[in-house]
């Protein structure tokens, strides 16, 4: 019989490898995935449970929160606000860090985390998605500050992401590979399923919105046709899956090999370089993807080199098998001179304050 290997006892075997550690790391990655649990029961019972649906309210970017948003965010900062193993954290649902309270003391993590990824497709039952991510705090003081957060991805300490479908995935990494594991519940408890994923080959997919493919610089227009096989000699062409639901399409890839991509739409004047976001999504699928073998890159570098200058920041995405994500940057710098010239002035900007 296969040995059970619970996430509890997989996140202790991997701390006997650091005998300097004191358990505070351990334990926080523990109950991010005890908030993952308590999401995932909602998220199974949504529609029983009366919170489908859109709120009053908006996020920073503007965006309508669902009910089950402001359910998540809400376990997610609760589940960690009084540890006293972190020194701030920060959502993709608020305008600034999130200090942690006064009257709780503060440790020497970071916590970043996209509490319901996908969440407009929760009214239509397709799967969404919790993205987190975990850096280490550089500044000093007792408390957190904006530079502990706006740090490159080549710096965390760790990543992951929760799929929330037919089953409930947990998938992360300490920088020692890429570890899944599958809630089983009968027993509310996470058991390893996928140990050391490693993005296999030949890659199987492309996933892309075309119906924005008019938006699109040229060279990631030929890359979409190189894809397709239209363009490039010996290109088997790739097979099409995009649900819009960025957790699923990247878990899909990372399984099954392939390449997302979210470019640069050129509708928007005020948001020329894309619609993800570099410290909530960005960061963590791409960190993820470079411990599976893969590679994440912005169209002109990796996106783990990324110097961040605001929190909410944006930042294009091509994510997946390294050689297509290579093959991107080909045709970008082939293609796009005048959007990698201006879109590096904006990468390379300054830090702004929050």
């Amino acid at each position: 019989m296969t040995a059970l290997v619970t996430i509890e006892r997989h996140i202790l075997d991997q701390q006997k490898r650091y005998p300097q550690a004191t358990g505070s790391f351990t334990s926080l990655l523990y109950d991010i995935a005890l908030a993952a649990k308590i999401i995932a029961r909602e998220t199974t019972r949504a529609g029983l449970a009366g919170i489908l649906g859109a709120t009053d309210s908006e996020n920073v970017y503007g965006e309508r929160q669902q009910k089950l948003d402001v359910f998540a965010d809400n376990i997610i900062f609760k589940m960690n606000d009084h540890t006293q193993r972190l020194c701030a954290m920060a959502s993709e649902e608020h305008d600034d860090i999130i200090a942690i309270p006064p009257h709780y003391g503060a440790g020497k993590y970071v916590l970043l985390y996209d509490p319901l990824d996908g969440s407009s497709n929760i009214d239509v039952n397709v799967s969404v998605g919790t993205i987190f991510a975990i850096h280490r705090k550089i500044s000093r003081g007792a408390r957190g500050r904006i530079e502990d957060v706006l740090q490159p991805g080549s710096s965390l300490a760790a990543a992951g992401y929760v799929i929330y479908g037919s089953s409930t995935m947990l998938v992360y990494t300490t920088g020692q590979g890429v570890h899944g594991f599958t809630l089983d519940p009968s027993v509310g408890e996470f058991l390893l399923s996928h140990p050391d994923i490693r993005i296999p080959e030949p890659p199987v997919y492309y996933s892309v919105n075309q119906g924005h493919e008019k938006y699109w610089t040229h060279g990631v227009r030929r890359f979409t046709r190189w894809l397709q096989g239209i363009d490039g000699e010996g290109q088997a062409p790739l097979s099409q899956r995009y649900i819009g639901s960025l957790v699923t399409d990247f878990h899909r890839n990372l399984l099954q090999g392939g390449v997302f991509y979210y470019p640069g739409d050129m509708r928007s004047p005020d948001k020329p370089y894309g619609k993800m976001r570099l410290m909530f999504e960005v960061q963590a699928l791409g960190f993820i993807a470079d411990q599976a073998g893969g590679y994440a890159s912005d169209g002109i570098g990796s996106v783990l080199t990324i110097q961040p200058h605001h929190l909410h920041q944006r930042a294009p995405m091509f994510v997946g098998n390294r050689w297509l994500v290579e093959q991107a940057e080909a045709f970008i710098h082939q293609h796009d001179q005048d959007w990698v010239k201006a879109y590096g002035a904006y990468r390379d900007a300054k830090r702004q304050p929050v």
